[in-house]
């Protein structure tokens, strides 16, 4: 083989190496110490990212931990990319920054040429805030061999079209914009943008129209290259690099005008024009007719479903179940398998595990084999219960059901519960008269609403220290309150109304009455 063709390989794994070093950054605002609590929530936080991108759409935000160990990352696939393909690039990028920032409290990497993904971490929040600078170019060694004011002129259309399609409030495909541009008959320019979805519209224009700006001062006339940025990335190249051009195709060359012809004599104009009345005529009459009866189709439709919504009120029930419902290998990875380290708590219905999923602290409880519920019945249980919100309430957040596993997801309390500041002498001291009154009061709120103000009486069952929970300001909230519907009753719905009526027992008024 001769030196000239082994050129080109050279060169590809020269731009790779430098594409690996150069789009990583380790911040130089300040340092952690090594091993210390925000080590470890960077090292637990960068864990989860790489399932919860992938099964997000490709991008995922989150934050764990308090006050000034408090940690913050994203992660984000280019669009497009196959979900295993976007967990291994995301893997890949945490354990860089892992690897190579080792007490630094902000990182970037952008591990591949192929500019798969990018994830970021800091100690200060930056969702949603353009980040511009610092900026990594990496240009092709090679230079266009065609007019370069020609190239100039479609390359900077190519490029505004896109800016203006991946900005647009209008757009399918907000933030993302993959497009291809002729050069020549045998040359096509092929160009990708994508900004974090976290950012408004107008901070992504900013962020792309810098980035086509840095590449036309430091490497135009070269056969592409990339620009990356901690708010988004820029790339074309004179070949496809994704797949997703696969899916592109160049518009057909403008057709020429048809030719018309003029008419030939008055007569012949009103007798066409009469024809054309009468034909108009037959094709509207059918129309009005069929749409009619359409519009009387749907709003027979609409009314029944209106009706059975207010008689049953089960539609609006099914039509939510979906969203309620989580994954259960996003459960899996949220809770590293279930382990041991990650449990919380143990009750009676089971095990309660800390994770996060969606962007929040969660905590998920796998439920025990002990209820006798089939699937369609937990997830309607589930449903119900979800639609209870108050604030002395832990809010269920949703459910995953696969084979023998129930479990909940609730929304994450940070201090516990009472019974752990009732027999701690420490945290004990934290409670002055008006933190316990405040609880009380909390307390007394929630069983109120259960009994009396919720869209159907729920009757705790378990109400005990254990079973409420402090938020960050020691504010009161229920927990377990849906358990016992969940699991089922072995009394008949009107036994229980008659040994537990709310009006007769644990009754919330008296007690709101003497504070």
């Amino acid at each position: 083989m001769e030196l000239k063709n082994l050129l080109p390989i050279f060169w590809f794994f020269l731009v790779v190496g430098f594409a690996v070093v150069s789009a990583q950054e380790c911040g130089r605002t300040g340092s952690f110490v090594p091993h210390g609590r925000y080590d470890t929530n960077r090292g637990l936080l960068l864990s989860y990212l790489p399932s919860n991108v992938s099964a997000r759409g490709g991008f995922y935000n989150s934050s764990i931990g308090q006050g000034p160990d408090r940690v913050y990352a994203l992660g984000m696939c280019i669009q497009g990319a196959e979900p295993d393909v976007c967990s291994n690039c995301i893997e890949y990028a945490s354990k860089l920054l892992l690897d190579g920032c080792l007490n630094q409290t902000e990182g970037l990497a952008w591990p591949e040429s192929r500019i798969l993904c990018m994830v970021r971490y800091s100690n200060s929040s930056f969702f949603g805030s353009l980040k511009a600078e610092p900026h990594f170019y990496i240009p092709n060694s090679n230079d266009i061999r065609s007019n370069l004011t020609e190239f100039d002129q479609v390359w900077g259309e190519l490029a505004r079209r896109m800016i203006a399609s991946s900005t647009s409030p209008s757009s399918k495909r907000k933030y993302y914009a993959a497009d291809i541009a002729a050069l020549t008959d045998f040359q096509i320019i092929y160009a990708l943008m994508q900004c974090t979805p976290d950012l408004s519209l107008e901070d992504c224009h900013i962020c792309l129209r810098k980035s086509v700006g840095d590449y036309e001062s430091c490497c135009n006339g070269r056969q592409g290259g990339i620009v990356y940025r901690a708010s988004c990335v820029f790339r074309w190249e004179l070949f496809p690099f994704s797949e997703a051009f696969s899916r592109i195709s160049l518009a057909p060359p403008p057709q020429s005008p048809a030719i018309l012809t003029p008419p030939a004599a008055n007569k012949t104009k009103k007798v066409s024009i009469t024809i054309s009345i009468g034909i108009t005529g037959l094709i509207i009459i059918p129309i009005v007719i069929v749409t009619f009866l359409a519009l009387l189709a749907i709003g027979f439709v609409v009314y029944r479903r209106r009706k059975s919504y207010q008689v049953a009120g089960t539609s609006a029930d099914i039509t939510i179940t979906h969203s309620l419902q989580f994954d259960f290998k996003a459960i899996e990875d949220a809770t590293n398998k279930f382990s041991e380290s990650n449990i919380i708590g143990r009750g009676g219905f089971g095990e309660v595990f800390m994770g996060i999923l969606n962007g929040t602290e969660v905590a998920i409880k796998r439920l025990s084999k002990a209820s006798r519920q089939g699937g369609r019945e937990f997830k309607n249980e589930v449903v119900v219960v979800a639609k209870l919100h108050h604030r002395n309430l832990v809010k269920l957040l949703g459910f995953c059901l696969q084979g023998e596993e129930n479990i909940l997801v609730y929304e994450f309390v940070p201090n516990k519960s009472l019974d752990f500041f009732l027999f701690d002498h420490t945290k004990k001291g934290q409670l002055d008269w008006t933190k316990w009154y405040n609880i009380i009061w909390g307390i007394t709120r929630g069983i109120l609403y259960l009994h009396q103000d919720s869209r159907l009486t729920i009757i705790h069952r378990d109400l005990k220290a254990s079973n409420i929970l402090l938020d960050v300001d020691l504010n009161p909230k229920i927990a377990d309150f849906g358990m016992a519907r969940i699991f089922g009753i072995d009394q008949s719905g009107a036994n229980t109304k008659k040994r537990l009526h709310a009006s007769r027992i644990c009754d919330a008024r008296p007690i709101l009455n003497k504070i």
